[in-house]
């Protein structure tokens, strides 16, 4: 996949690019220091996807990314940002994920993995393979399950979009990440951002679907493949994305009631 990194720090770059070189199938084809760069950049090179800071001088990332709308090959966009009081205008241009600095190996491989597979599910059927899968996962859904209080758990999470709210099924979602004062909900192709507390968000979904592994994540329990032990006390959960992700002390009994260890 053409990747293109944009970042006017010189050791976020060469973060970056240390990254992206453990990740296959990643061609770096260029980096840029400011959004003005980029943008001739990204004519010039035809990008894939595109990693993009958002504080830059000359033209910011939003800007960037607001300026990317129009073209008949517009490149998939990840923001990585030190804040995340841009995190709702970035999903307003529909980038593919949001990361904060500093960024971890791990993550950002989740987040290219995620572009990629949300490629090859339009390149290989057209961007109605998308909407169709949408689609198919709301008409699955069969009623909210009931809460102990009599109240009913959601079956979808409702979040904020570039024209109303897109509403997001809880079978969509791999893991809930905690970003600070938002959430963001991980599916295969996709990061939503929610702004929501944690706590809030476990009290609203049937603990049968999802589980709190961590105080910074929930993960839906048919997205776990494995299981590992890594140390005397230690236990860590394998998704079906690829990510790898500690269960807290605290969270460990939970986690093995939940997946029948």
């Amino acid at each position: 996949m053409r990747t293109l990194l944009v970042d006017d720090e010189p050791l976020a770059l060469d973060r970056l690019t240390a990254g992206l070189a453990g990740i296959e199938d990643v061609e770096l084809v260029g980096t840029a220091a400011d959004g003005i760069e980029a943008r001739e950049r990204i004519e010039a090179l035809r990008p894939e996807l595109v990693i993009l800071d958002i504080q830059m001088p000359g033209l910011s990332g939003m800007e960037l990314a607001q300026s990317l709308a129009g073209l008949p090959d517009r490149p998939d966009v990840v923001f990585v940002t030190a804040f995340n009081r841009f995190a709702i205008e970035a999903f307003e241009v529909e980038a593919i994920d949001y990361l904060l600095k500093p960024v971890s190996f791990d993550r950002l491989r989740l987040a290219v993995d995620r572009v990629r597979r949300r490629r090859e599910l339009i390149d290989a059927d057209g961007r109605a393979a998308e909407l169709g899968a949408v689609v198919a996962a709301l008409r699955a859904d069969a009623g909210e399950p009931a809460r102990k209080d009599g109240e009913s758990y959601e079956s979808a999470i409702w979040v904020p979009a570039r024209q109303g709210s897109v509403r997001v099924p809880v079978t969509m979602i791999d893991r809930i990440e905690a970003a600070r004062d938002y959430v963001l909900l991980n599916t295969p192709i996709k990061s939503y951002i929610l702004r929501a507390k944690m706590n809030e968000l476990e009290r609203r979904i049937d603990p049968q679907q999802m589980v709190r592994i961590h105080r910074s994540h929930m993960v839906r329990i048919g997205a776990v493949v494995g299981v590992e032990r890594p140390g005397k006390g230690a236990l860590r959960v394998v998704l079906e994305d690829g990510a790898n992700l500690q269960v807290g002390p605290n969270y460990q009994d939970q986690v093995v009631q939940a997946l029948r260890l």
